[in-house]
């Protein structure tokens, strides 16, 4: 897997923080809302700070929703600090800050991580945003400083394993009501 080149890196991070991806943060503990989890079935294990989840679970804060068939909840003596989910896809939606419309973001695995303020999408990784698509294996998304670095993945033969934008003129929406 190459790296990604400079120049690279900086027109992917204009683009994404132009309009991919503006969303806000992804699970907000400071949020007077909770985050609300359902599932087929559940397993805690208060000494270790784990809560597993499994079977169609969804988990919910406010808008901001994550869907997937398993998902790992770490909790320190801080409060939750780490959700892990996996599923074929994992999918996870959240309203943008800016606008009308929801950033859609689907992939086999997702983390967020609350210590590194970072989102990361891995395996097929697809975020789709009024139009505009990312696609890549590995996708990194730092919540604060808004910056997306991504990977693509080993040409298998089913495809380039490269990363893939596509990206809406200005003013042109794939909302047909505007």
């Amino acid at each position: 897997m190459k790296p990604l080149n400079n120049s690279v890196r900086r027109l992917l991070a204009t683009v994404l923080a132009a309009g991919l991806m503006n969303s806000a943060t992804a699970f907000d503990l400071d949020s007077d809302q909770p985050i609300t989890v359902s599932a087929d079935s559940a397993r805690l294990d208060d000494g270790k700070g784990i809560a597993i989840y499994t079977g169609a679970v969804e988990l919910a804060q406010g808008k901001t929703r994550l869907s997937a068939e398993r998902v790992v909840l770490y909790r320190s003596a801080d409060g939750l600090n780490r959700i892990e989910a996996s599923g074929s896809p994992a999918r996870y939606q959240q309203p943008v800050t800016s606008g009308e419309g929801e950033t859609d973001a689907k992939a086999k695995n997702i983390t967020w991580s609350a210590t590194d303020k970072q989102l990361t999408f891995e395996r097929e990784a697809v975020i789709e945003q009024n139009g505009n698509v990312f696609r890549g294996d590995i996708i990194h998304y730092d919540t604060e400083q808004r910056v997306v670095t991504a990977e693509g993945g080993e040409d298998t033969g089913a495809g380039p394993g490269r990363v893939e934008m596509v990206i809406q003129p200005r003013g042109n929406s794939t909302d047909s009501t505007q």
